[in-house]
């Protein structure tokens, strides 16, 4: 795949007509052959290992491509796979983690890593619905997963295929349902290698959010990502990384690191302990084992 030269769209929104047979091989044609001339090189598609491809879909999730690219390998490299992830003690977790943010997801992902072992003999259950009752995992990261690591001919929506499907389909909507794109990504999907069309609509996705307005913007699922400084998810982040450089610390010493209001400080330390990020012991804090 050629990743060097400036990538060049044809952009004009509504060139091609639902359910309209010959509009949708049109459409098809021109997602893969724009694959085929830009399509990234990403570390997760150079893998058809089920854990691996699990750990870039949770990593990806809220995470910009170029972040996971610089996670992603230290996280293999930590924990290559199902059995080691599973077993490793929460504080190695975190600390692998950190700089990829929303760390539940790392909370999520070892539960997930010991779900497979305890109950599915280390492998990952191929089907979708299954994995949509694992931990963080939601209907289109089950079926993203199924797609990729088993190149299953599902249909889901996420960011960037919404964007493909709202600008190329819906170009004269002022606001767009997923439940009218559904029926148009059923059509449109290539049935033959489900893996290399998704990889498709993903960059392709990526590609037309940096040539204007995001078509997203007029989905009625959109919602615009709260600010993080000052946010609680930012002061959790630090609380987490106090803890993982001084193994324990007392509420005071804490709620001292920070000018904020103390009760907002005890309060997401209370959210802390109840999501299973962190304990008590007496007056002290510590990492989760």
């Amino acid at each position: 795949m050629k990743t060097t030269r400036q990538v060049q769209l044809d952009i004009s929104p509504s060139r091609f007509l639902p359910e309209n047979s010959s509009s949708i091989s049109r459409f098809r044609t021109m997602v893969l052959t724009y694959y085929s001339e830009h399509g990234r090189d990403l570390a997760w598609r150079r893998t058809r290992d089920p854990y691996r491809i699990l750990v870039s879909e949770i990593m990806l999730q809220q995470t910009q491509v170029e972040r996971v690219l610089e996670k992603y390998p230290a996280f293999i490299a930590s924990f290559p796979d199902f059995p080691s992830l599973a077993g490793a003690p929460l504080t190695d977790v975190l600390a692998v983690w950190q700089g990829m943010g929303y760390n539940r997801r790392a909370i999520s992902l070892q539960k997930c890593a010991r779900r497979v072992v305890e109950e599915y003999d280390g492998v990952l259950p191929q089907d979708p619905e299954i994995l949509e009752t694992f931990p963080g995992i939601g209907r289109a990261t089950a079926a993203s997963i199924c797609a990729f690591a088993f190149n299953m001919p599902v249909v889901f929506i996420e960011t960037n295929i919404r964007r493909v499907f709202i600008h190329f389909f819906f170009g004269d909507h002022e606001t767009v349902d997923d439940t009218e794109i559904l029926p148009v990504a059923r059509q449109a999907l290539f049935r033959q290698d489900p893996r290399t069309w998704y990889n498709a609509l993903m960059d392709l996705g990526a590609a037309l959010k940096k040539t204007g307005e995001n078509p997203n913007r007029r989905s009625r699922h959109y919602t615009k990502q709260a600010a993080f400084e000052g946010s609680d998810r930012k002061i959790r982040g630090h609380i987490l990384r106090l803890l993982l450089a001084e193994k324990h610390l007392k509420q005071k010493d804490i709620v001292e690191k920070f000018s904020d209001d103390p009760a907002r400080i005890i309060r997401i330390l209370d959210d802390l302990e109840a999501e299973g990020f962190i304990t008590r012991t007496g007056s002290l804090f510590a990492i989760a084992s």
